[in-house]
């Protein structure tokens, strides 16, 4: 396999936590979030919002549905930053080790337009980003094919010279089938592991 020539990074759990199930667990107690999740697709709600839907909008109308936990809902408008933290710090070293190597850095991640315009106050390495392919900004989510589609089509580099790496497998595997080279994110150290063995980085570098 050649060296890659560009790494991509999903950002949600590779450069930054994104737990809603802890958030509530603090909030409310674990079996009251539960019996919520239970109920109501939150999750549903929130890939609406990394395709393109509005923000606030989209919360509040679900939250209106469910006059129980209408408070509740809301927050995950009032407080979304404290579900979507803290930052990696290895994986963000990793990134920015990257970059001073002159290796090109992408984003591939399903995060609604305003969502990641919110969070780039508090991560500014969101902007640093040689490209971010924000699945609200194209109304298309991972896995679905043209995400893929639309960064093999923008970012100059084929296919086989990209290494992605993404928490999830579905993700991974969508990437896989198109050719990409793919690191299944289990933690910063494997990805460090990687992209030493690859010649991308020396152990220095990685640490």
């Amino acid at each position: 396999m050649a060296r890659p020539e560009a790494v991509i990074f999903d950002i949600g759990n590779v450069l930054i936590e994104w737990q809603p199930e802890r958030f509530y667990d603090r909030v409310m107690g674990v079996a009251e979030r539960m019996r919520m999740f239970s109920e109501i697709d939150l999750h549903g709600m929130n890939e609406a919002i990394d395709r393109g839907a509005p923000f606030r909008e989209t919360i509040y109308a679900l939250a209106q549905r469910h006059p129980e936990w209408e408070d509740k809902i809301r927050l995950w408008y009032h407080n979304w930053i404290e579900m979507a933290s803290p930052e990696i710090p290895h994986s963000v070293r990793l990134f920015r080790a990257l970059r001073k190597r002159g290796v090109p850095v992408f984003a591939l991640t399903n995060f609604g337009d305003e969502t990641f315009a919110h969070a780039e106050p508090s991560y500014p390495f969101l902007a640093e980003f040689d490209r971010a392919y924000v699945s609200g900004r194209l109304q298309v989510t991972k896995p679905d094919p043209r995400i893929y589609e639309i960064v093999e089509a923008d970012c100059g580099v084929t296919p086989e010279g990209l290494l992605f790496t993404d928490d999830r497998a579905d993700n991974i595997t969508a990437a896989k089938a198109r050719g990409w080279q793919v690191h299944h994110f289990d933690g910063p150290d494997g990805l460090a592991a990687r992209l030493v063995s690859e010649g991308l980085l020396d152990e220095g570098e990685a640490a």
